[in-house]
């Protein structure tokens, strides 16, 4: 096993779980803060909206959006996405990690 050290930065894992009408609006926030990349998952579940499932059957219609960005973008976009709730079933969160770009 290398002694030498694995070269990670402290960063941020944000998770938003949100209908899939505004999977659209959240990509474009994530770019205008420069966030180089995410990945989106169709998902299914249930919270305080009720069980979110499609009009048809076997369709979700919920997002999972997840992205690793610095604790500042974090910030920026959990205070623009606060814009949302109360209008959309809309969860956020995050984990402090470590990321190795």
């Amino acid at each position: 096993m290398s002694d030498e050290a694995i070269p990670v930065q402290p960063a941020v894992l944000l998770t938003i779980i949100a209908e899939t009408v505004l999977k659209d609006a959240i990509v474009h926030l994530l770019k205008s803060y420069n966030v180089s990349g995410y990945t989106a998952n169709q998902v299914q579940g249930e919270g305080s909206h009720g069980r979110q499932l499609g009009d048809i059957e076997g369709y979700n219609t919920n997002v999972e959006i997840k992205s690793v960005v610095s604790p500042e973008a974090s910030d920026a976009i959990l205070l623009s996405i606060k814009d949302y709730h109360g209008k959309h079933a809309i969860i956020a969160f995050r984990h402090n990690v470590e990321a190795l770009f």
